[in-house]
């Protein structure tokens, strides 16, 4: 049976530890009799190259990243963990997905402030960044995935690597004529790029996707899609 690497970043903050704890125990109770390993890229231990040796001497593994868009881990660290290693391969990032929309949309609804959308609300999809293009091109197809489930404006900012940064896309949404700018965490976990989503201006910040059932179905199809280049 084809063994799984949930491999996250990596985060120095207590509550983001524990929601990827918990989206990898969902995962691992979703999948019986699967061995589901955690593994990072950064910051935390084990790392991923190391638990992808570990496994490859007992069967085939597939690296799952819990990371919403390709950059520098997916195609470096990630692919340098499965590059010695014949039967064990990486799936591809969680984003963008159809159902992230879902996740994202959810979050949204369970702002204590929200209230529903209405006049003058504009959307900021708020993405950690990366200094690969891909991974914006990515960020903007999520941002085109989301428009249609919303009655209001969708822009992108970013907290690193691709601009506009946050703070630059919620001034732009307020200098378009915005009355209330929401920014919708398009980050996995509490941490580094949930505060500067926090800090970026917005009226209203929505809660990091963490174990929504969306986010963990989405790790589930990206494990199956491997899964058959394993077999």
């Amino acid at each position: 049976m084809t063994a799984v690497i949930a491999c996250s970043h990596g985060t120095r903050f207590p509550e983001g530890r524990a929601t990827v704890a918990a989206l990898v125990a969902l995962l691992a109770e979703r999948m019986p009799g699967t061995r589901v390993e955690q593994a990072f890229v950064d910051v935390e231990q084990p790392e991923v190259a190391e638990v992808a040796a570990h496994l490859a001497a007992e069967g085939p593994a597939v690296v799952v990243p819990l990371l919403l868009s390709t950059g520098f881990h997916t195609k470096v660290d990630i692919a340098a963990a499965v590059a010695p290693h014949a039967r064990v391969h990486a799936a591809r990032p969680l984003g963008p997905h159809p159902l992230l929309v879902d996740a994202l949309v959810r979050r949204l609804i369970e702002l204590p402030d929200f209230a529903g959308f209405r006049d003058g609300d504009h959307v900021v999809l708020a993405a950690a960044g990366s200094s690969d293009p891909e991974a914006a091109e990515q960020v903007e197809e999520m941002a085109a995935l989301l428009r249609p489930a919303l009655p209001v404006p969708v822009t992108v900012g970013y907290g690193a690597g691709s601009h506009p940064r946050l703070s630059e896309a919620v001034a732009a949404a307020r200098a378009a004529g915005a009355r209330r700018v929401v920014a919708a965490s398009y980050v996995l976990a509490p941490g580094h790029f949930a505060g500067l989503v926090e800090r970026s201006g917005a009226d209203l910040v929505s809660a990091p996707l963490g174990t929504d059932p969306a986010v963990l179905e989405v790790v589930a199809q990206r494990i199956e899609e491997a899964t058959l280049v394993t077999a």
